[in-house]
């Protein structure tokens, strides 16, 4: 580059504080306009009414388990509409998620600790509830069911509930616990294998345990199975049941010991 003699280099501007203002201060405005609409947002998900009517959720390999402040336990989530409803989740296993497609509500449960969330439902009607967390093999099967009951039906749900349970038989409460609790998950009643042994039949005949002992199955051992399922495996099946000590009253348990007793 030769310059002419004479000749100084042509003005540019290097400096505009009124433009390096205005482009530092919209891309700023929007940044913080996005953020307190976010923190809204997620402080409305996280933050249930204060009338929210609480429901405890149990999950575990592979079933559903809905506690009501009454005390009535099912395996289906029934919810009254128009009502929010606050979810309060503890696994006895694994990690699972319990996802609500239809609500727009997903929330992972990690065993050693209770995760909450909250809804409320628009619209009565059936809606799926899946575990959104692979959990094993019959992870595809844990599933249930959201019914959202319309105005005033779901306290006369709960109390007609309540009452089918005080009038059923000891065999009958027997198979509705096996129902609730998830027993079917890995205990059939028809004498198919399963991750556990079959109740068809069981009782009164020996079994094999994995330390080379047997014993006969009876009233003691069906109950310690229910509270310290790995004092005694089956051989021939893994140790992978949870105790059910603090979730079975005595009652339950007896009930329980009537159904397998009558699957002859």
């Amino acid at each position: 580059y030769r310059r002419r003699p004479g000749q100084g280099p042509e003005h540019s501007p290097s400096h505009n504080t009124a433009l390096e203002v205005l482009w530092t201060a919209i891309p700023l405005g929007i940044v913080a306009l996005l953020f307190y609409e976010g923190f809204v947002g997620y402080m409305e998900l996280r933050t249930p009414p204060k009338q929210a009517y609480e429901i405890e959720v149990v999950a575990r390999k592979w079933s559903w388990l809905f506690s009501y402040p009454s005390g009535h336990k099912d395996d289906n989530l029934h919810v009254p509409v128009d009502r929010p409803v606050r979810l309060v989740m503890r696994s006895e296993d694994v990690i699972h998620g319990l996802f609500i497609p239809a609500m727009r509500v997903q929330m992972d449960i990690v065993p050693g600790r209770y995760t909450r969330t909250w809804f409320r439902a628009l619209k009565p009607g059936e809606y799926n509830l899946v575990c959104s967390q692979y959990c094993g093999t019959k992870h595809f099967d844990m599933r249930a069911l959201v019914i959202v009951h319309p105005p005033g039906e779901f306290e006369n749900w709960l109390a007609d509930a309540a009452r089918a349970a005080e009038s059923l038989s000891p065999v009958d409460r027997g198979r509705e616990l096996y129902r609730i609790n998830g027993c079917w998950s890995c205990h059939s009643i028809d004498g198919t294998a399963g991750t556990g042994p079959t109740f068809k039949g069981i009782y009164g005949h020996e079994v094999q345990f994995q330390d080379g002992t047997s014993a006969v199955v009876d009233e003691n051992y069906i109950r310690e199975s229910i509270l310290d399922p790995q004092a005694k495996v089956v051989r021939g099946y893994q140790p992978v049941m949870n105790t059910y000590r603090g979730v079975l009253a005595d009652e339950e348990i007896s009930a329980l010991i009537a159904f397998i007793k009558s699957l002859q």
